[in-house]
C-alpha cells in the first residue's frame, strides 16, 4: 500500500537539504521558480516549492496531472529540459506550457528507494534558459538520487520512532495488564476463600461440608491459574520472573513441604524423594519450591500413572541439581523441543492440566537464577527433567 499525500509532503518537509537544493538550481539556471512535486496517475501535488516568480503554487496544492508535462515523465522516466518552448519542435504546441505560461522548464524523475515512481524536481520561467548541453541535468539527475536516499532514511526513522511509540504503549498495556492479574483478579478470590472458610467452621451436615469444599478447591485452582498466567506476563511480556536470591538454610525443607503437598492431593500416586542438605544455596527458595511443584505435578499428570515420581536434589561445591522423574512413553523429539514454550504439552492424549505454562515458568524460573532446565526422554529410562544452578566453592 502507498502512502498518502501529507505523509509525502512531510516526509520532504523533513529534508533539510531540500530548501537548499531548490536554491542551488534557482541560482544555477536563473529560473524562478523550482519545486519539488509528488506525481500519482491523476494529480501533481506541490511537497516543497521555491517561487520568486509569483507563480502562485503553495505546498500541498495539487495540479490535474493532464494539464502538466509530468504526465509524459511518469510515463517515460526520463528528464524533460526545454530551453525555449515557442521554438522547440516537440513542445511548441503543447498545452502545458500555454497553460501556464513558460518558456524554460526541466523536470527530473525520482523514484523511491524500491524503484517505484514518486515524482519530480523541476523548475521553470517564462524567459528562455539556456540548459541543454549544461551541467544542469547531470545535477538534477543528482539531486533526484540525493531525494530518494534522502526519503528512504526519513521514512526509515519514522518507522523506527512509530514503532517504538507502539512499543511503549505496548509496554504500558503490559504493565496495566499485570496489574490488573495481580490485584483485580486475585482479591475477589480471596474474598471467595475467606468466605469459604468461614461457612467450613459453620456448617454441619455431610453435603454443605462438601459443597464449601468443592468451592475451596476450585478457588485454590483458579488462584494457580492466574499466578501462571502473571509469571508468564512477567516471563513473556514484562522484564523477566523477578528472583530475591538468599543464602538459604531451609531449602531442603521448603522441597519436602511442596512434596508433601502435592502428595496429600495425589493420595493414589508415589512421589519418592532423595534430597541432599541444602543449606547456603544461593536462591530464592519460594521460586525453587515453585518450580519443583510445576515439574512434579508435570511428572504426575504426564506420567505413567501406575509408577512413582522421583525427586532427588544434590549438592556440590559446583552446583546445585534438581532433577525430577517418571516413567512412562517417551517424549517425542519433536514435542521435547516446544515443552519449555508456553501453552505446551508433553502429550495431546493426556487430560489437561492447566495452561499448559508450567514448564515454560519453571524454565523461566531457572533463567532467572542463571541456570538452565533440561529434559531427557526415552521408553526405557523415562523422562527426568534436571535443574542445574551454578553455585560458589565452598571456602576453607
Amino acid at each position: 500500500m502507498g502512502t498518502t499525500a501529507a505523509a509525502d509532503i512531510a516526509t520532504i518537509a523533513r529534508i533539510d537539504a531540500v530548501p537548499a537544493i531548490l536554491q542551488v538550481i534557482c541560482e544555477t539556471t536563473g529560473m524562478r521558480f523550482a519545486a519539488v512535486a509528488r506525481v500519482t496517475d491523476t494529480s501533481w501535488t506541490t511537497c516543497a516549492v521555491l517561487d520568486t516568480l509569483g507563480f502562485g503554487l503553495k505546498v500541498g496544492e495539487e495540479l490535474d496531472i493532464t494539464t502538466t508535462l509530468c504526465h509524459e515523465i511518469r510515463t517515460s522516466h526520463q528528464t524533460i529540459i526545454i530551453d525555449k518552448v515557442s521554438e522547440d519542435e516537440v513542445y511548441c504546441n503543447h498545452h502545458t506550457p500555454r497553460i501556464y505560461r513558460f518558456e524554460s522548464y526541466i523536470s527530473t524523475p525520482i523514484f523511491r528507494a524500491d524503484g517505484s515512481f514518486f515524482g519530480t524536481i523541476c523548475a521553470l520561467d517564462p524567459r528562455p534558459t539556456c540548459l541543454k548541453g549544461t551541467t544542469i541535468e547531470p545535477m538534477m539527475d543528482s539531486f533526484a538520487r540525493l531525494l530518494s536516499l534522502q526519503m528512504e532514511n526519513e521514512e526509515q526513522h519514522q518507522r523506527t520512532a512509530t514503532a517504538l511509540l507502539e512499543e511503549r504503549e505496548m509496554a504500558d498495556l503490559r504493565d496495566q495488564f499485570i496489574a490488573v492479574l495481580g490485584h483485580d483478579l486475585r482479591n475477589p478470590l480471596f474474598a471467595i476463600n475467606a468466605g469459604a472458610e468461614l461457612l467450613q467452621r459453620r456448617v454441619a451436615d455431610e453435603r454443605s461440608a462438601g459443597i464449601v469444599k468443592h468451592i475451596q478447591t476450585s478457588a485454590r485452582r483458579a488462584s494457580q491459574l492466574i499466578e501462571d498466567v502473571l509469571d508468564f506476563a512477567r516471563g513473556r511480556l514484562g522484564a523477566g520472573i523477578v528472583v530475591d536470591l538468599q543464602p538459604d538454610a531451609d531449602l531442603t525443607r521448603s522441597l519436602e513441604h511442596v512434596v508433601s503437598e502435592l502428595q496429600r492431593i495425589h493420595p493414589d500416586r508415589v512421589i519418592s524423594m532423595d534430597v541432599d542438605d541444602l543449606r547456603g544455596v544461593l536462591c530464592d527458595k519460594e521460586r525453587i519450591g515453585q518450580l519443583l511443584s510445576n515439574l512434579v505435578s508435570n511428572a504426575l499428570i504426564h506420567g505413567a500413572p501406575d509408577s512413582d515420581v522421583h525427586v532427588s536434589g544434590r549438592l556440590s561445591n559446583q552446583a546445585f541439581t534438581l532433577s525430577v522423574h517418571n516413567q512412562g512413553p517417551a517424549i517425542a523429539e519433536n514435542v521435547r523441543a516446544q515443552l519449555f514454550k508456553p501453552f505446551a504439552r508433553p502429550s495431546v492424549r493426556s487430560p489437561r492440566g492447566g495452561l499448559g505454562l508450567g514448564l515454560y515458568i519453571a524454565y523461566q524460573i531457572a533463567l532467572a537464577h542463571d541456570g538452565r532446565l533440561e529434559v531427557s526422554s526415552t521408553d526405557e529410562d523415562g523422562t527426568q527433567f534436571v535443574f542445574h544452578l551454578p553455585v560458589a566453592p565452598a571456602v576453607g
